[in-house]
């Protein structure tokens, strides 16, 4: 069984004139936690409905647990537990009934409909609201129940739309710690613009703008690849050592710029940015101690996920080769380079091959010269004689 729990394959949709998707291909891993991110109206929902075979894409496929959207949409259903952004709920059901209406639509019979009930209710921690009817639950513990019925049917792939849309923050602080207890046993796909939820709950992030996938990378990746690295450095407000500090700083190679922060009657601080990707700590420090100044706060500072979200869905927004798409490039080189080796030893076979038929032939001639030779002495002699 492949590790590809999804290949999503050049997608693009389609409304009239107006293009939702535009040939966006990644792939999410078996017990991966992916979090998919864009601002409201950028493809994710899109996205998220050809994945679960409500729509069809205009270009291109996906492939779910293995199976084409197109060739067996029912089996990709059934490997799936989705819940939309308006969570499915019969409100005037107790939620007893509902989740044993789900596991009846779902299959189950008999005694499995108990067993299924039983573990969902325990997964998602519904309870103390199990004989309750659904209208009268609060906004959390509806989403409990949306993502009960999800799961109902234990698959593989779990798939999250704003499931924190609308919960306060302490329901939402609930449902993360239960979406990062269910990314422990199958694979997660998370559809939000909320950036905390994938700060805390998701290994790998892709960010969507306008239809196009503008970043594939771990939250951590994107923070570092997001600009340039800044420090911010503390120094003892003794006389001169403001406009000290800030010379020295300057002074520094592969520093693009000084910002003076604040200044207290006693500390003095300085953002500074640096010109590559080089760790500058060191060499601040190295500085200091050099020019004399009291160094009493040195950080990096990183660029949060918010400000990178922001970056990257704001403008003009460069399309990304997602880490499929440069995979399959990878391959495509590795397969060239292979066959024009493998074509470079067979011509070079072929050659050694040919040199040795022409030595043979070679070969072969002069022996047939020398079985001549006494053949023609012999007549010779008899013509001779004669």
């Amino acid at each position: 069984m492949s590790d590809l729990m999804i290949e999503a394959l050049n997608l693009t949709k389609r409304y009239g004139a107006v293009k939702a998707l535009d040939d966006v291909s990644f792939e999410v891993k078996r017990g991966e936690v992916l979090g998919f991110l864009g601002p409201n109206g950028a493809g994710k929902t899109t996205t998220m409905k050809i994945l679960t075979c409500f729509i069809a894409p205009t270009e291109g496929t996906a492939r779910v647990n293995g199976i084409d959207v197109f060739e067996d949409s029912i089996g990709v259903r059934q490997a799936i537990g989705y819940l939309p952004e308006s969570t499915p709920l019969y409100t005037e059901m107790m939620v007893s009934e509902y989740l044993d209406f789900v596991a009846r639509m779902r299959g189950f019979r008999g005694g499995d409909i108990s067993k299924r009930i039983e573990a969902v209710v325990d997964q998602a921690a519904l309870g103390s609201v199990f004989q309750q009817e659904i209208r009268a639950l609060s906004k959390g513990y509806r989403q409990r129940v949306g993502i009960a019925q999800a799961l109902i049917h234990e698959p593989p792939l779990l798939i999250l739309d704003e499931p924190l849309s609308g919960l306060d923050p302490n329901q939402a602080a609930e449902m993360r710690q239960l979406i990062t207890h269910l990314g422990k046993e199958r694979t997660v796909i998370l559809s939000t613009h909320n950036l905390a939820e994938v700060q805390t709950t998701c290994s790998r992030v892709l960010i969507i703008a306008s239809g196009r996938l503008v970043a594939d990378d771990t939250p951590d990746e994107l923070r570092e690849r997001a600009g340039k690295p800044a420090f911010e450095a503390s120094f003892l407000a003794e006389g001169e050592a403001g406009k000290k500090a800030r010379d020295t700083l300057g002074a520094l190679p592969g520093v693009a710029e000084v910002k003076k922060l604040d200044q207290t009657s006693g500390e003095v601080r300085f953002l500074v940015t640096g010109r590559g990707s080089d760790d500058l700590r060191a060499a601040i420090f190295r500085a200091a101690v050099a020019a004399d100044l009291v160094l009493v706060g040195l950080e990096r500072r990183g660029e949060n996920l918010e400000d990178v979200f922001r970056d990257l869905t704001t403008g003009d927004a460069p399309k990304v080769e997602a880490k499929v798409a440069k995979k399959k490039a990878a391959d495509k080189k590795k397969t060239a380079g292979d066959k024009k080796a493998a074509d470079d030893k067979k011509a070079a076979s072929d050659e050694q091959a040919k040199k040795a038929a022409d030595a043979e032939a070679k070969n072969s001639s002069a022996t047939d010269t020398d079985d001549e030779e006494p053949g023609g002495a012999d007549q010779g002699d008899d013509e001779s004689a004669a």
